[in-house]
């Protein structure tokens, strides 16, 4: 609970509705009792951190000038959702965002009726501001529809492509442009160098608006004014981009002047039509050490707000995300022909030392998947050998161009999926638990689950190698410790790999899921196979397994539906082979924010879970000895 000594504003503030009881003059005081207490929330819980300490003043503002829920507010992504969450009847259980039965990471349409839209991936906002803002007016609803959109996510073909259908249809929305420079990493592209001017040109703006001021509108001098308004803007800054796209652009104006802010919005909430307002912030703002490492604090774990976050001592086994890094400096200096290429995402995929060894062949194209891809593709047909390092669950963004673009073509191009299956705290919308599914259908692919940390090296090597495309796809975090070789050692495609002899049943083990199957495979007498590829399988195994075992067990950390198990059924099939298949794996739902341990265990794929469903269903199979934990 709050403690209303050292909030007392705050603590009288349990929704929106609340704040607009305050007089203006009492604004300031909110926003500083708003970000203590996100500070000292985020410092107990961990989560995402530096872009919301960048909203306070903007989420104050809104909420006190708008009238939610009422007037739609939807935020982009959602990294700066909680002053928002706070504010709207969520206060008191913000210390439980991430965890299991806790707040939602990102917003979310069943947590309340102020989170207009579910989000989680970027670049949505003005798309779905624009659908709310044209069924309002169609159905002469005066309501205000409001969308919050960072730079970094601006860089995506979404959004201008909502920006072009908004200044068609003219509707009454406000676009606000929360412009800090930064999107996990630095923010990159023209578009970033375009708000660079944009800032630059404050002064001009302060000319312009003070100069509307003093002349009555739609006379000779305001028209007069208008068209020089044009002229100057094309000569000294970029802002007509916006306005080519129909909408009227203000600013920039500063993020965190909440005098200022308020007096725009409220003009702003006045006007029709399609408005864009350009703010300022600083990520990480009224916290030092947030306002310094940026990219550091965008989320962090618990941590003393007096100390900082203290950088954790290295640890004796390397993620998977470091053991992909190390692989790629250690291939390019190999092959002159590799290219790399992240979608904004250089420190989560392990880029870091790639970009910096290898600057002319590093490439971040920004909040742009599509465009990762098709850039790969293009790549590849004259020569190079490009290896698009993405997450699982952002390569769904581009899925059309991984069939048309590479995999039609038959094109040169490796994935290298990072976070594939269950990412745990940051819940359904970052969850790899698709891939598997939606990779194996597409003609022409490789996919590959490695087992362990030397696996996955030899597999990033295997699939480099091939001709065509191919997809490696490994968890969040860290192996079972094996011994990783330095050399380039390539696997031979579509050949499974027999980790234990037993009787009965077979277990077919994929990527992640091996480890926990061992312990269970010694329990059960079964064998276990490590099957490393999902596409081509080893069906030549599979039926000189058939003819020994009596029945087959798939694991698998991706959804049942269409996944890996899916593909051993089919090839069973395909050979005229009946025998008894039992499959694990993700079920039909989306899986909510919990740890990764929790989420496995909640489907049943802990070591624990793995053993007592196949004793369920083979009960005469299985040794009879008592059920135990295998972990």
């Amino acid at each position: 609970m709050i403690d209303p000594q050292r909030y007392p504003r705050l603590a009288r503030i349990d929704t929106p509705a609340d704040l607009r009881t305050f007089p203006e003059s009492e604004l300031g005081e909110v926003a500083r009792e708003l970000r203590a207490y996100l500070i000292e929330s985020v410092a107990t819980s961990g989560g995402h951190f530096g872009a919301n300490l960048g909203v306070i003043e903007l989420t104050v503002a809104l909420h006190w000038l708008y009238d939610t829920p009422v007037d739609r507010l939807v935020w982009d992504v959602g990294h700066q959702g909680y002053p928002h969450k706070i504010l709207t009847g969520r206060r008191d259980r913000i210390t439980t965002v991430k965890k299991k039965d806790g707040v939602a990471p990102f917003p979310r349409r069943d947590e309340s009726e102020y989170d207009t839209f579910g989000v989680g991936h970027s670049s949505t906002s003005i798309s779905a501001a624009l659908g709310m803002a044209i069924a309002a007016q169609r159905k002469g609803d005066a309501r205000k529809v409001v969308a919050v959109i960072g730079d970094g996510a601006m860089t995506a073909g979404m959004a201008f492509e909502a920006l072009n259908h908004g200044g068609d249809v003219e509707p009454d929305l406000l676009v606000i442009l929360n412009d800090n420079q930064m999107s996990i990493s630095e923010n990159v592209g023209a578009l970033t160098k375009m708000l660079a001017r944009l800032m630059a040109s404050h002064t001009l703006n302060n000319i312009r608006e003070r100069g509307k001021q003093m002349m009555k509108r739609g006379g000779f001098l305001w028209r007069f004014a208008k068209r020089w308004e044009e002229h100057a803007k094309g000569m000294f800054v970029p802002s007509t981009l916006f306005e080519e796209f129909g909408f009227h652009y203000t600013g920039p104006i500063d993020g965190h002047d909440l005098p200022q802010l308020v007096s725009t919005l409220r003009t702003l909430r006045g006007l029709k039509g399609p408005q864009l307002l350009h703010v300022i912030t600083t990520k990480g703002k009224g916290y030092a050490p947030a306002e310094r490492e940026q990219i550091e604090y965008h989320a962090v774990g618990p941590f003393d707000p007096q100390a900082g976050v203290v950088k954790k001592g290295g640890t004796s086994k390397p993620t998977y995300t470091e053991i992909f890094g190390d692989w790629l400096c250690d291939m390019a200096a190999a092959d002159e022909r590799l290219y790399g290429i992240t979608p904004a995402m250089r420190e989560g995929s392990g880029l870091v030392r790639f970009s910096k060894e290898f600057p002319q062949r590093y490439f971040d194209v920004g909040i742009a998947e599509q465009h990762a891809v098709t850039l790969a593709a293009g790549m590849a047909c004259e020569g190079a050998k490009p290896v698009v390092a993405i997450y699982s669950t952002f390569l769904q963004r581009a899925y059309d161009q991984l069939i048309h673009d590479v995999a039609l073509q038959d094109l040169d191009v490796l994935f290298a999926i990072d976070r594939a299956g269950l990412v745990g705290p940051d819940g359904a919308t970052h969850a790899g638990s698709f891939d598997l599914s939606y990779l194996r259908c597409i003609p022409n692919m490789v996919v590959m689950a490695p087992a362990d940390e030397d696996e996955c090296r030899r597999m990033l090597t295997t699939g480099f190698l091939h001709r065509g495309p191919a997809a490696v796809r490994y968890p969040r975090g860290t192996g079972t410790g094996v011994a990783i070789s330095k050399e380039l050692l390539p696997l031979p495609v579509g050949k499974a790999d027999v980790r234990r002899h037993g009787r009965g049943i077979a277990m077919l083990a994929f990527g992640a899921m091996v480890a926990p199957c061992a312990k269970v495979a010694d329990a059960l007498d079964a064998t276990l196979v490590n099957m490393r590829f999902v596409k081509p399988l080893d069906e030549a195994l599979l039926v000189e397994l058939a003819r020994s075992h009596a029945a087959f067990v798939t694991i698998e950390d991706n959804a049942i539906m269409g996944g890996a198990g899916s593909a051993v059924a089919e090839a069973l099939a395909a050979h005229g082979i009946a025998l008894p298949v039992l499959h694990l794996g993700l079920s039909d739902r989306f899986l909510e924010h919990a740890s990764r341990e929790e989420l496995l265990a909640s489907d049943g794929l802990d070591a624990a879970g793995i053993e007592a469903s196949i004793r369920r269903r083979f009960p005469d199979l299985a040794l009879a000895l008592p059920l135990r934990s295998a972990g």
